[in-house]
């Protein structure tokens, strides 16, 4: 049987982190730079996701398909690791280099920055997803070890969420640090200062980001071709839908989408409502540390159990106990806030307030690798059923459902900051607090005035994540593919492989 070695995998892992380095200097160094630093409207940044979700309904599938039809000696999803890391560099830096440096604050000029946004963005997205959609889906075809498979799976969630943690950890300390540079050594305004400061931290994120992807490029397929049987993007999507057990998965996905909103909003909450506590800026990292960290640990942990997890119970009921696990936590924080919102900072408030994002984080992250297995099964049963492995469009489902919640989660920030009136004056005013501490004595936490953007960040944080992880399990209920029946179908399937080798 067939499978990746030792450093094929570490390469593939490398170059896992290095990409959500980079998707997470979008996810949440680029949210906060165009909110709370570009000052974009908030129904702007709305308009701006809703568009880039409905081209990504079209190009995601798309892209799958050009993966699945390419046949090089090198594979099918190989050549576009080799190639598209440095594309994804270049337009991750093109969504910072924004036109606000002309300073122009005109009507016209506010429609340029706006639009220089929208259009860098969604580039950045088609060129994510072309590098996207073969990280993910060559896993299936490193290994025919249904066992192998499950593991680097695991792996690969919890080297993704390293990636992740690297650029959430580091972006904000780095672009302030260099930002009250800039302030105090060449007399800009607090905000101008991190204007810059944002810029060159994105440089340094993105480029250590990239040079980590294309490790991913010395990742093999080891899982022959079925067929040369190229499909149509029309095909495609009938193949897709058709597929039971597949378009549940992604129905699912869909209605938990939301859960991305925590990743989207982490950094602000953090910086504003933890990190200025005390009129200490460094306190950003020393909280999360314990609630980021709290979190991280849990998903760590489920992470690496779920792959046995998945062996001794049936994966439909494991997710759907993942997500019953995860909401009822995300409900608890908003109970914490409404508690005592103005001392959640409190050791008697940060203890609980860690253990339940510590509970929250395991069962979304063993729902995501158990999402990322059952994925790879449909393709399994896919190949099973009619000759063809659509490894890259049903990979795809996983991009797409990536990408819709952070456009979801940014269009119910959106909506939510324009109620309460989260607007360029109110963030201006904490910006300008925060970049001038430990000086002033500042707390986004106790003062009054700030009280609705407090609230209107807990919520955010919690309650459609909460709402989405329940619903989510509705589509699941009936899901086909059982594990036994998985089993069956991969067993026949490598029987037939080893036919076509002559072993």
């Amino acid at each position: 049987m067939k499978t990746y070695t030792k450093k094929e995998r570490n390469m593939y892992l490398i170059g896992l982190a290095g990409q959500n380095i980079i998707y997470n200097v979008i996810g949440t160094g680029m949210a906060y730079y165009f909110q709370h630093v570009l000052f974009l409207p908030a129904i702007a940044i709305s308009v701006i996701m809703a568009i880039a979700r409905i081209w990504d309904a079209i190009n995601d599938p798309m892209m799958g398909t050009i993966a699945d039809r390419t046949r090089t000696k090198y594979g099918k999803m190989r050549p576009y690791l080799m190639v598209v890391p440095g594309v994804v560099m270049i337009t991750t830096l093109l969504t910072f280099c924004n036109a606000q440096i002309t300073a122009d604050t005109t009507k016209t000029g506010e429609f340029f920055i706006i639009a220089w946004a929208g259009i860098s963005y969604i580039l950045w997205g088609m060129s994510y997803t072309a590098g996207d959609i073969p990280l993910w889906g060559i896993i299936s075809l490193m290994t025919e070890s249904k066992k192998d498979r499950d593991n680097l799976l695991a792996l690969a969630r919890i080297v993704a969420g390293v990636g992740g943690g690297i650029a959430l950890a580091g972006i904000l300390p780095v672009s302030q640090a260099i930002g009250r540079y800039f302030q105090e050594n060449h007399g800009m305004t607090a905000n101008r200062g991190l204007y810059w400061g944002c810029i060159v931290g994105a440089v340094i994120f993105t480029v250590l980001g990239t040079a980590l992807f294309q490790c991913a490029a010395y990742a093999k397929e080891h899982v022959k071709q079925p067929s040369d049987k190229k499909y149509t993007f029309k095909q495609t999507f009938q193949i897709m839908w058709a597929c039971k057990p597949f378009r549940r998965i992604l129905i699912s996905g869909v209605i938990r989408s939301p859960m991305n909103i925590l990743s989207l909003v982490a950094m602000t909450l953090l910086t504003y409502y933890f990190g200025d506590n005390g009129g200490d800026g460094q306190n950003y990292v020393k909280y999360l540390v314990i609630l980021g960290g709290g979190m991280f640990a849990g998903m760590f942990i489920a992470m690496g159990f779920t792959p046995k997890l998945c062996e001794k119970f049936e994966r439909k009921t494991l997710h759907n106990v993942c997500c019953v696990i995860s909401a009822i936590p995300f409900f608890g924080i908003f109970v914490l806030y409404l508690i005592d919102g103005t001392a959640l900072y409190e050791t008697k408030w940060l203890i609980p307030l860690a253990i339940l994002f510590c509970i929250a984080g395991a069962g979304t992250g063993a729902m995501n690798v158990i999402q990322s297995i059952m994925i790879a099964d449909c393709v399994d049963y896919e190949e099973y059923h009619s000759g063809s492995r659509p490894d890259g469009v049903f990979f795809s489902g996983q991009s797409f459902i990536t990408k819709l919640g952070a456009g979801m989660s940014s269009i119910i920030q959106g909506i939510v900051y324009a109620v309460v009136g989260f607007e360029k004056e109110a963030m201006e005013a904490c910006n300008a607090a925060i970049m001038a501490s430990p000086k002033t004595d500042f707390m986004f936490a106790t003062a009054p005035e700030f009280e609705p953007y407090r609230a209107g960040l807990f919520f955010l944080v919690s309650i459609p994540s909460a709402i989405g992880l329940f619903f989510c399990i509705f589509p699941m209920i009936k899901y086909e593919l059982t594990n036994k029946e998985h089993k069956r179908i991969l067993d026949s399937l490598n029987k037939k492989r080893s036919e076509d080798r002559g072993e």
